[in-house]
């Protein structure tokens, strides 16, 4: 698999280590892990290696791992599972939309949600603690709470380590280029948490997952672990020459997060007089694609909850994705078609 260094977006393809290995893990993961005979065994060893390996570098226990085939689902598990009717939910505006779902939902049942989090809390009451925002690349303290703690790891959460006090936690696959449609959820043992399901048997979670891609994006993980703990200088060079160029050579540029701890590999930008869709669509007409809006919309040209919440513009904002096979070369021309973009859209002569 050939990488295709002019794609900026979050959304990387496949790893292609894990690629190479779809075929044979589809093979021999056909197998319901739940029965006994021999494929069903061999199925359910697998399963159990892949637990292992996420338990070991989430830093959980590996009966605590659960996989999900449906990703957002685990915001509902991780939340609603923690919440009781007298309880209050802390949460903050930057949270993603499952999140604010859930806020919705109590509030309209007249249950207490707050965003004021100097307020005295209880042991009933739930945190939603987002480790990266995925838009921002702005990374968050550990929590200081007296309650239950929800862990939002769906944004570069590979390398964050869990806050002491985690209660639930979430991943999501395609974070570090595994196939999507999977989720891995954090039940930490012998927290107080009820399946906030419909349900009639034991089971925590549903069991629809795809074992194979369970087990290709163990394979993924382990890989892209490899590959950006390599790049990480090189990620963290080109962040700042890239940083450099905007403020230098573009102008009227608003680097979010710049005087905060962020994420290297995501860099959020406001441009001055810049309609966001229009240079989306002209960089991708010359082979370059960029983020741009809100990361957990339906539409993701819709504007950012995170910036409104931040108190900064929602026009003008471009997500740039710096990924492990990232060149320098490919980063300096997107800049200089970006800056064409914006001279063009500002009316400046070039």
């Amino acid at each position: 698999m050939v990488p295709i260094t002019a794609s900026f977006t979050s959304e990387a393809p496949l790893h292609p280590r894990a690629a190479e290995l779809l075929s044979t893990v589809f093979a021999s993961g056909w197998a319901d892990p739940a029965k006994i005979h021999m494929p069903s065994r061999k199925a359910a060893g697998l399963l159990n290696e892949a637990r292992e390996t996420f338990a070991s570098i989430f830093g959980t226990r590996s009966d605590e791992i659960y996989f999900l085939g449906e990703p957002s689902l685990g915001f509902h598990l991780g939340i609603n599972g923690l919440l009781q009717d007298h309880s209050t939910l802390f949460y903050s505006g930057t949270d993603r939309a499952p999140v604010h779902a859930i806020v919705d939902g109590r509030v309209n049942q007249g249950l207490a949600v707050t965003t004021d989090f100097t307020s005295p809390s209880g042991e009933s009451d739930v945190l939603v603690y987002q480790s990266v925002n995925p838009e921002t690349g702005i990374k968050q303290r550990h929590p200081d709470f007296t309650g239950q703690v929800f862990v939002d790891n769906t944004a570069y959460g590979v390398h964050t380590v869990l806050p002491e006090n985690w209660s639930t936690a979430i991943w999501q696959s395609r974070s570090w280029q595994g196939p999507s449609g999977l989720g891995i959820f954090a039940l930490r043992s012998g927290q107080s948490w009820r399946n906030p399901l419909p349900h009639n048997d034991p089971t925590k979670v549903p069991q629809t997952f795809s074992l194979p891609l369970a087990l290709a994006s163990t394979v993924a993980l382990e890989s892209f672990m490899k590959d950006e703990q390599s790049s990480r200088a090189k990620i963290a060079h080109l962040r700042s020459m890239a940083t450099q160029y905007l403020q230098s050579e573009i102008g009227d540029v608003i680097v979010v997060g710049e005087k905060e701890e962020v994420q290297p590999s995501l860099l959020s930008i406001i441009v001055a007089g810049v309609d966001a869709e229009r240079a989306v669509n002209d960089l991708s007409d010359k082979g370059f694609y960029v983020d741009s809006g809100s990361a957990c919309m339906s539409s993701n040209l819709a504007p950012s909850h995170v910036l409104a919440a931040m108190g900064l513009p929602t026009t003008g904002n471009i997500r740039l994705t710096l990924h492990p096979n990232t060149t320098e070369e490919s980063v300096e021309e997107l800049l200089g078609h970006l800056k064409a973009v914006v001279n063009n859209q500002r009316n400046i002569s070039q």
